[in-house]
């Protein structure tokens, strides 16, 4: 007997947050103190990422005058430490925009959360010890989004990327178990774990080594 498929209704959803994973990206303040935010409106080509930020955002500012940050992939273990930063900044004062959804100001975003930080070595940002992976980058390019010039997308280059050991595949030097690595998913304001793999993917039978991007690569092993 055939399944009728659901019909597709016209809907207007006030966010297009379908999933993905959340990143808590650590820069400079102007004064020399480290700043801390969660977002999930990143992705990732070769060893180059995608950052959407407000552009009144303390993180904004930070990467549009230091031009680097690390990128702290937290795992789903870390989700109450992730949800102890929701609706602060490090703007002081805090924008108007965010001061009408609730933000307060927060100074030391790091003490807040109750994570650590670790020196990083190739930008001045640190790393967050918790976190089992991290991806120090460098600004690459900046491009506005939209017609009303609030939001920033940051073309990031990665010249680190720090693993926790339980998360390399055994016997690998460049490889992460996809088994062991538990990310922690935002799908419209809300934080999910991922679930395990639910059907084998063709595409896994493509040797990962043909998607190294080499120039990158080499760049970041000179640094």
């Amino acid at each position: 007997m055939s399944t009728v498929a659901a019909s597709h209704v016209p809907l207007e959803p006030n966010i297009l947050y379908f999933g993905t994973p959340v990143v808590l990206v650590s820069s400079m303040n102007e004064d020399g103190t480290p700043n801390l935010a969660p977002m999930s409106s990143a992705f990732w080509l070769g060893w180059r990422a995608v950052l959407g930020w407000g552009a009144r955002s303390q993180t904004a500012r930070n990467l549009l005058r230091t031009g680097e940050c690390v990128l702290n992939l937290p795992s789903d273990a870390l989700a109450p430490a992730v949800d102890r930063l929701a609706l602060t900044t490090g703007s002081d004062p805090v924008p108007e925009g965010k001061a009408r959804r609730g933000y307060r100001y927060v100074g030391d975003k790091f003490r807040r959360a109750g994570l650590t930080e670790v020196p990083s070595e190739t930008v001045k940002a640190p790393r967050v010890a918790e976190c089992p992976v991290a991806m120090e980058a460098v600004v690459e390019r900046c491009h506005p989004v939209g017609d009303e010039g609030g939001v920033l997308a940051f073309e990031v280059r990665v010249r680190r990327v720090w693993v926790h050991e339980e998360i390399r595949l055994a016997g690998s030097d460049d490889h992460i178990d996809p088994d062991a690595w538990r990310p922690l998913i935002m799908s419209f304001q809300k934080l999910y774990g991922l679930g395990p793999q639910v059907h084998p993917s063709t595409l896994a039978q493509i040797p990962e080594h043909l998607y190294r991007p080499d120039a990158d690569l080499e760049r970041a092993r000179n640094t």
